[in-house]
């Protein structure tokens, strides 16, 4: 296949070798590569089929492509193939994201970040010893894979993520593969946190095939994760974008608006092993805003008590208790 760099060659041109040169697989909002591809190292753990990319180049035409953790070099095939230039770093080969001046002003980003600590690359995938020998600074101690904490590790991600979209030039795109974590019953979602500056353009979903996860069998209650996200947003402004990103606040089910008066209750009365008192359930209720909104909050408490015996038990005179043979 004759490839060609696209520095001199306009948009008509790049379309035209696109057609010629890629099998024609429609970009849509689920896609799946059963087969892997030639591209980059299939022994690098965590890479990604260069097909999506082939699929994503062949798709926005961007005259060149970047990656700033390229891993095993999968971009750099994947745009060889295609015909375009391709700019690629990592770690590995002597540049920290984190750290570095991003060199170029690129019309299109390829970003697949590591999945918090699943997989750790500096030490393991390369010898962090080699690249300090070369380059003078312990890859280790600047790998997002080595983060232990998830809220660090997901600020560090924001950070990249950020610095990248602001090295865009004007219309340029980034396309980002992230997935989910599951660790000890919780689910980290990577691109529920993931900060997303500029304007959302796609969400794809991509298919797992040949994971680690499927020579495993789980027992209890475990879903194994099958895919993986590709989120695509464009910087439509040079100075002024909107940024969309994830908050997590603790609330409070007696100061939430949606909670209706048999939640509160309900939710006042779970913790009580034994009944208790409806001046206790009053105390538990007063300060908080479900009652500071109506004037006759007593009075409602008393009537979700009353009729609703499926969820609440009289003991006696003024005392109360969950019904738990119920789930409420």
């Amino acid at each position: 296949m004759t490839t060609v760099p696209w520095k001199m060659a306009d948009k008509e041109e790049r379309n035209v070798f696109c057609q010629q040169n890629h099998t024609f697989r429609p970009l849509t909002s689920v896609v799946s590569y059963p087969e892997r591809g030639d591209g980059g190292n299939n022994k690098y753990r965590g890479n990604c089929s260069p097909k999506l990319i082939e699929d994503l180049i062949g798709f926005f035409k961007p005259a060149e492509i970047c990656d700033y953790m390229c891993g095993s070099g999968t971009t750099a095939d994947a745009a060889k193939k295609m015909g375009i230039t391709s700019h690629c770093y990592d770690l590995h080969s002597g540049f920290d994201l984190l750290e570095c001046e991003i060199p170029e002003r690129p019309p299109f980003i390829f970003w697949h970040p590591p999945y918090w600590n699943i997989i750790q690359y500096a030490g393991e995938m390369y010898s962090a010893k080699e690249v300090q020998e070369k380059y003078g600074f312990d890859p280790c101690t600047r790998d997002l894979s080595q983060i232990p904490d998830w809220h660090r590790f997901v600020e560090m991600m924001n950070y990249a993520m950020m610095k990248q979209f602001c090295a865009l030039e004007k219309g340029g795109r980034m396309a980002v593969l992230v997935g989910d974590i599951k660790k000890k019953g919780r689910l980290y979602s990577m691109p529920l946190e993931l900060v997303k500056p500029g304007t959302l353009e796609n969400i794809i979903i991509k298919t797992q095939h040949n994971c680690f996860s499927d020579q495993v069998s789980y027992s209890g209650r475990f879903i194994p994760i099958l895919h993986e996200y590709v989120v695509i947003v464009r910087k439509d402004a040079p100075l002024l974008y909107p940024i969309l990103m994830a908050r997590t606040q603790m609330v409070d089910i007696r100061d939430m608006p949606g909670a209706t008066w048999r939640d509160v209750v309900a939710a006042v009365l779970e913790p009580c092993k034994e009944a208790v008192s409806l001046s206790y359930i009053y105390s538990q209720i007063e300060p908080h805003k479900k009652a500071q909104k109506n004037q006759w909050w007593r009075e409602k408490v008393r009537q979700t008590l009353q009729c609703s015996p499926k969820h609440f038990i009289h003991v006696a005179r003024g005392m109360w208790a969950l019904n738990r043979a119920v789930i409420v």
